[in-house]
């Protein structure tokens, strides 16, 4: 411990900012500063031991301007060359601040002088700035007389405070003082036992108890609280030593006490848990101390915050009543118990969702919406009319309960996006739920709160989600849902799609009903027979058949070769794609009645064409006799002969900026030998039909599938045997016995058909008979392939081939009326997409009829067939060496060429697209 030292009467003057050295005290610093720096290596570095500075506080300007400390004369008015600032601990820094040069330093008139116990020097790389870590111990109090600079740090005349060796006996002497110090001896006892049971230690701290005199004892104890810089300048101006003792006391009087409240807490929380919940311990000390404390600070309470946000969201009377309520039972808990977080979670979703807050209804303007359908689709004119008429109702009703949409047709024709202009139509928020493969009904109306892991269905979700209350939601591949022992989420959707039920729309984990009346639901399907019909009987069905040729042109031209070229970082000056090349594609490489692989195909050739172009501009040589880009992209970053490895292009560079900077000769255009050496050999041509017909017993029929209509071959054979029916390619039982009653009806009427030369013949004797489907891994099923297989029979029996140009379809009876079936306008459709010239159908799918585009119709020879034999009499091909066919020799008719016919073999129009049929699909072949 240090003993009475001689102060010589000037000394170099530290300051300390907002921090007091009391005598006693030991504080480490670090020294960066350059006056700081050149003090140490003066006073104390060249003088080793003997070195002796003084350490005077430093007071803000903010806080003496409110504080009212007074301030010396001749001092107060002295201006520092910098700020100095300086934290307590072992991490004490001293930096001083070149930008307050002009600050006013506040001093205190007392300070305390000090010697270094410890000096270490460091340079600072790559500065080399030096530094100095210094441990200084303050030995007495001391007087400023006069403040003056010396160099870049200050200096100051002084007078020693500490009393003479005679004083202090005469202060021992008085009562008062040894009261005093009794007092202060045995408050800081109990401090250091308790501390002792605390952490194990106090024994050094006892020693010191007993040999340090007891007014040093009071600083040295001081020194250790934690107390404010106010306090620490009332100990250090206390030169009575009484005074310091009365101070001191008071000071670990109230340390005492504070480690007293802490254990009280302690005992308290410890009582009430158990020792393993320790994270749930330091929370319960923590509400424990803001008890004793008084301070409950609501903002920072995370459940004061979700009841204000509860607060805000609009909930109506009831339900708030039932928040309140979850909301108080949430209060009761602790963070640890199970349901905590589960109640948490409710409560933020109740608060989150839009009871009230809603998109605003803008002023319907009908021509605008008309533009824009017009320019995100082409073609779909009644789907179009359509969506005009509803958006006509809405503007004249706002809140008039329309009927769902709901967009029914194979993939790629455009349903999303058609729900997408709707909403941009409207004005509102647009979101898609994907209920593709959804089997379990709590996906729709959520799970029950007492189910771990629960949460809300899809549509609570989603409108969370969006944030409005009144948003267009379509309900995608609604046809796609599925039922198991989890429920039937078609079943669940009832609710939602009625205009009487869904205003109070029960979610099982929400509890509480919502409305979903001003929600605008749409629909897209792609085939209404898996669709329940309750369901079905709440929609609105709008078919989109698929596109012609023509239409397929149009769209690739408008949208797709400009989206792809987008997508690939292209443009016309790289890339043009003929209006020619574009119809060889979509009548070699597509057969879809949507044109998601017309798509694909043009991105095929797009990818080609982007590899063309980085391979001729990934190097970019520039000679002195070669005119240089204009591109103010490369302006000033090439030199003469240089070579342009790469050049970045900003985020916000347009294609044009782009197309500039990087132009070759002359684009690209596709020709015929690019898409054959991009896409491969053309997988369809116009010579298939034919080909696959050129034998007797082959037929060409027309099916409906999820992805639109496609012709379907059926082939037909006999062989040695026993009289036996064998069927194959993955057929369904009704399409089995659709070839049972076919081939029954066949044999029945083998004389008139002059298939048999008497009744009594069996034409099956000694024979069996094989009709096959072709693309055997697709599984088919449905009635309408009864007059296809008639005409594969009796060609195969009469051995005459079926006319390539002729597709037929219709469901056939025993007694061989042909009856009427659906999707004639996708089967139309699909036959004017593979080229073929002649369609018969059944007589009363004559008004189906006027769903078919116009063009098609007049590219195409509509036969209307009333019995199987109508549908006979024009099936085969005529013999061109005779006048008459050899059918209608047959059946007794003579039958010369139809004039309509030889127009319709005049024009000569097919178009080919992709089919559609893959082995990987399942749907049902024939409807």
């Amino acid at each position: 411990m240090a003993e009475s030292v001689e102060l010589p009467s000037r000394l170099a003057i530290l300051p300390f900012r907002n921090k007091v050295l009391l005598p006693g005290a030991i504080i480490r610093i670090r020294c960066t500063s350059p006056s700081s720096v050149k003090l140490v290596e003066q006073e104390l570095w060249q003088r080793e031991e003997k070195g002796l500075i003084g350490i005077l506080p430093v007071r803000d300007s903010a806080e003496t301007a409110t504080s009212g400390t007074a301030v010396s004369s001749g001092v107060g008015g002295e201006s520092a060359d910098r700020g100095l600032k300086n934290q307590a601990g072992i991490s004490d820094t001293h930096k001083l601040d070149s930008k307050n040069q002009q600050e006013v330093i506040h001093w205190h008139d007392r300070g305390v002088a000090a010697r270094a116990l410890h000096l270490s020097r460091g340079v600072e790389k790559p500065s080399g700035r030096v530094t100095y870590i210094v441990v200084l111990e303050g030995l007495c109090r001391f007087n400023v007389q006069e403040l003056s600079t010396r160099g870049t740090y200050y200096t100051a005349r002084i007078t020693s405070l500490d009393m003479t060796k005679g004083e202090m006996e005469l202060i021992e002497q008085d009562q008062e003082f040894v009261a005093l110090s009794r007092q202060f001896k045995a408050t800081a006892m109990e401090l250091i036992s308790i501390l002792e049971q605390k952490q194990k230690t106090g024994g050094r701290t006892k020693v010191l108890l007993e040999t340090v005199p007891v007014h040093k004892l009071a600083d040295i104890f001081v020194a250790s609280f934690e107390i404010s810089f106010e306090e620490q300048l009332s100990m250090l101006d206390s030169v009575d030593v009484k005074v310091r003792l009365s101070k001191a006391t008071e000071l670990v009087d109230r340390h005492l006490q504070s480690i007293r409240v802490a254990e009280k807490i302690t005992q308290k929380v410890e009582g009430q848990l158990s020792k393993s919940q320790k994270e749930f311990l330091l929370r319960q000390q923590m509400k424990a101390i803001k008890e004793e404390l008084g301070d409950n600070d609501d903002e920072e309470d995370d459940l004061v915050a979700l009841e204000r946000k509860m607060q805000g969201a609009g909930m109506p009377a009831s339900i708030w009543k039932h928040a309140l309520r979850e909301l108080r039972r949430l209060k009761k808990m602790q963070p640890q118990q199970p349901g905590y977080n589960s109640s948490r979670v409710y409560l933020e979703l109740l608060a989150d969702l839009p009871w009230e807050k809603a998109s605003p209804e803008l002023e319907l303007d009908l021509k605008a919406a008309k533009e824009r359908l017009d320019a995100d689709h082409y073609g779909l004119l009644k789907v179009k009319q359509r969506i005009i008429e509803y958006l006509a109702v809405r503007k004249l009703k706002p809140d008039a309960r329309g009927p769902v949409l709901c967009f029914v047709g194979p993939p790629g024709v455009g349903k999303t996006s058609l729900a997408s202009s709707i909403a941009a139509a409207l004005g509102r928020k647009f979101i898609r739920i994907s209920l593709g493969g959804v089997k379990d009904e709590a996906d729709i109306r959520g799970h029950r709160r007492t189910y771990i892991g629960s949460m809300p269905g899809r549509l609570i979700d989603g409108l969370k989600r969006v944030a409005v209350r009144n948003p267009v939601m379509l309900l995608d591949e609604i046809d796609k849902t599925g039922s198991d022992v989890r429920g039937d989420p078609a079943s669940a959707l009832l609710e939602v799609l009625d205009p009487e039920q869904n205003n109070t729309f029960n979610d099982h984990y929400l509890n509480v009903p919502f409305d979903l009346s001003k929600v605008i639901f749409v629909a897209t399907a792609n085939r209404m027979q898996p669709i329940p019909p309750p369901l079905l009987d709440r929609m609105e069905v709008i078919e989109l058949p698929g596109y012609t040729p023509e239409e397929k042109l149009k769209i690739a031209i408008r949208h797709l070769i400009p989206r792809v070229l987008d997508q690939h970082g292209l443009s016309s000056d790289f890339l043009q794609i003929p209006e020619d090349m574009v119809k060889l594609v979509i009548q070699r490489y597509t057969r879809e009645a949507g044109v998601r692989n017309l798509e694909r195909n043009l991105a095929a050739l797009a990818r080609a064409a982007a590899v063309k172009v980085a391979e001729q501009e990934h190097l970019v040589p520039f000679a002195k006799d070669v005119q240089r880009l204009s591109s103010p992209l490369l302006d000033g970053k090439l030199a003469e002969s240089a070579e342009v490895e790469m050049e970045v292009i900003p985020m916000d560079v347009n294609n044009h900026d782009i197309s500039d900077a990087f132009r070759v000769a002359s684009p690209m255009v596709v020709d015929e030998s690019m898409v054959e050496k991009v896409l491969g050999p053309p997988r369809y041509d116009d010579r298939e039909t034919a080909e696959r017909v050129a034998n007797p017993g082959v037929s060409v029929g027309l099916v409906w599938t999820a992805f639109g209509g496609e012709v379907q071959f059926v082939e037909a054979t006999a062989m040695v045997g026993k009289g036996d029916l064998h069927l194959t390619g993955q057929l369904g039982d009704v399409i089995k016995e659709s070839a049972q009653i076919a081939l029954t009806w066949v044999r029945a009427r083998a004389t008139e058909l002059k298939l048999a030369i008497s009744e009594e013949t069996n034409l099956l004797e000694g024979r069996d008979v094989h009709i096959h489907f072709p693309a055997g891994a697709v599984p088919k099923d449905g009635p309408s392939a009864g007059v296809t297989l008639v005409t594969s029979l009796v060609s195969l029996f009469s051995k005459k081939r079926v006319r390539a140009d002729t597709a037929m379809t219709g469901e056939m009876t025993l007694r061989g009326m042909v009856l009427p079936v659906g999707g004639v306008k996708d089967k139309v459709l699909a036959a004017h997409r593979y080229g073929i010239k002649r369609v018969i159908l059944p007589e009363r799918n004559l008004k189906d009829l006027v769903e078919v585009p116009a063009t098609v119709l007049s590219s195409l020879e509509i036969i209307l067939a009333k019995r199987v034999e109508d549908v006979l009499d024009q099936a085969f091909e005529d013999d061109k060496d005779e006048s008459l066919n050899e059918t209608d020799k047959l059946l007794g008719r003579n039958n010369g060429i139809d004039p309509q016919q030889e127009r319709c073999e005049d024009r000569g129009e097919s178009t080919i697209t992709l089919s559609g049929l893959s082995e990987l699909d399942t749907f049902n072949a024939f409807v």
